[in-house]
């Protein structure tokens, strides 16, 4: 999206999709905590300047979270060039069986092997 496209409409519309925008590009990384981390530092930035009236602080704001964006969709083509083992928090299964409830116990890694 380029930026003239993303600056149309009013004010309020601009903000609420770039925050979508930014919001589904940090859903792209392929590690978990990068995804928390976007998602987090996006949220946080929007309600941190929320409350924002000057029209110039505004589009210089709209203008950084642009650049954010194709930042971030830069980071994520190269995030998922990478496979990653998902996180037991993801729903993944890693460790070793076990246990009276048949939990994931995980191993101590000597690295010795």
């Amino acid at each position: 999206m380029s930026v003239s496209s993303a600056l149309k409409g009013d004010a309020g519309q601009q903000a609420r999709s770039l925050y979508r925008q930014l919001l589904r590009q940090g859903e792209q990384f392929a590690a978990y905590n990068f995804r928390e981390y976007a998602k987090r530092r996006t949220r946080d930035a929007f309600r941190e300047h929320k409350g924002v009236q000057d029209e110039r602080q505004r589009q210089e704001l709209m203008q950084k979270g642009l650049k954010d964006l194709q930042s971030m969709k830069r980071q994520t083509v190269v995030s998922q060039f990478f496979q990653l083992d998902r996180l037991v928090v993801e729903g993944g299964k890693s460790g070793k069986q076990g246990g009276r409830r048949n939990d994931i116990v995980r191993q101590k890694d000597t690295g010795w092997d």
